[in-house]
């Protein structure tokens, strides 16, 4: 059976989670928010563990960052 990317609102509270990811890059550099961003995804894609929910969120995340931002 292949897992298909969660797509619907699966967070308790989306306030709470953006304060604690901001929060998280306090104080920081740009290199290391960007290690720090780095660190989320290794750390999240292991608990999630499923190649094909993860291939499905990369390809969905860079359509909506290039469609975001355009070259």
């Amino acid at each position: 059976m292949r897992l298909q990317l969660n797509l619907n609102q699966n967070l308790d509270n989306y306030e709470d989670f953006y304060d604690m990811l901001s929060d998280s890059h306090n104080d920081l550099d740009d290199g290391q928010s960007r290690m720090l961003d780095a660190e989320l995804v290794l750390l999240l894609s292991n608990h999630i563990g499923d190649l094909n929910v993860l291939r499905q969120a990369f390809a969905l995340a860079r359509v909506n960052v290039e469609r975001a931002l355009p070259r």
